[in-house]
């Protein structure tokens, strides 16, 4: 009787001589890849660490006050103030230049990707499988063919967040453009409106609240990936959190993941005010 004792197929063999085969004739590619997540990065975390704190918790709560209501802002400025008192904020920091990175990747990518599957039945029915294995894989997963192509460190950690983060941006901004009404878009053509004024007229702006959604819930997915990335070689706060679970230091995990869950908060709040901005 058959019995399962035995492999008969080694996949696991396969994805490795692939993943070899990658990284020996094709290193290149992948550098040209990283070069301007890299770039990127490093700009952003050098300007930010450039900044005195108090400035950057000022810009932070201006936005969070012209965004919502003068409560987020103190809230803001509070948060922000409590994470550098608990000696976080370098982390911190560089926590925000790889979300915000990583979002700006992903709503490069996400967006037009979404349009095109808003507007096409056969496109969004090629992307589905992959929308619905890069969300339903688990995040450690992510990180060996990612190390193995693009080594250690912060950019690995940001590549890595934006396969994780990609899916709600592009299901959610496919899912705006196909709610709205397609009466509206006959009018807009029967006015003589091109398919370029119905999309950036018409359909865009109306599905706007839905793709600022998926522009939250990449942010969420980002952060979420912050422990895990410190686990390549990612600083942040993701690093006294994975430091904690090493060393059994549990106010250091503590420290750590709390900060971890305000900044959250914070960012959580804003960008649901911006797809519902003030009256």
């Amino acid at each position: 009787m058959f019995t399962f004792e035995d492999q008969v197929i080694p996949l696991d063999d396969w994805i490795t001589s692939f993943i070899d085969w990658l990284v020996e004739g094709y290193r290149w590619f992948f550098q040209i890849i990283k070069w301007p997540v890299e770039i990127t990065l490093s700009g952003m975390e050098n300007g930010l660490l450039a900044v005195p704190p108090l400035v950057i918790i000022a810009i932070m709560a201006i936005i969070a006050w012209r965004t919502t209501s003068i409560r987020l802002a103190i809230g803001t400025v509070a948060t922000f103030v409590f994470i550098g008192l608990l000696g976080l904020w370098e982390e911190t920091v560089v926590t925000l230049a790889m979300v915000f990175s990583s979002v700006v990747f992903c709503t490069l990518v996400g967006i037009p990707l979404g349009i095109w599957a808003g507007r096409s039945d056969r496109f969004e029915s090629l992307l589905r499988p992959m929308l619905d294995a890069m969300q339903t894989t688990p995040a450690f997963v992510y990180l060996v063919p990612i190390v193995m192509l693009f080594s250690i460190g912060n950019v690995a950690g940001v590549l890595a967040t934006i396969v994780f983060a990609l899916p709600p941006i592009i299901r959610l901004t496919s899912l705006g453009i196909r709610q709205v009404h397609p009466e509206l878009v006959e009018a807009a053509l029967a006015f003589g409106a091109t398919g370029w004024q119905v999309l950036t007229r018409v359909q865009i702006p109306l599905a706007m609240p839905t793709i600022m959604a998926g522009l939250n819930q990449t942010i969420m997915m980002a952060l979420s990936m912050v422990v895990i990335a410190a686990l390549i070689g990612a600083g942040g706060l993701g690093a006294p959190v994975v430091q904690g679970l090493n060393t059994l230091d549990i106010g250091l995990a503590t420290i750590g993941g709390l900060s971890i869950v305000l900044v959250a908060i914070v960012l959580d709040r804003i960008t649901q005010s911006l797809g519902n901005p003030k009256k």
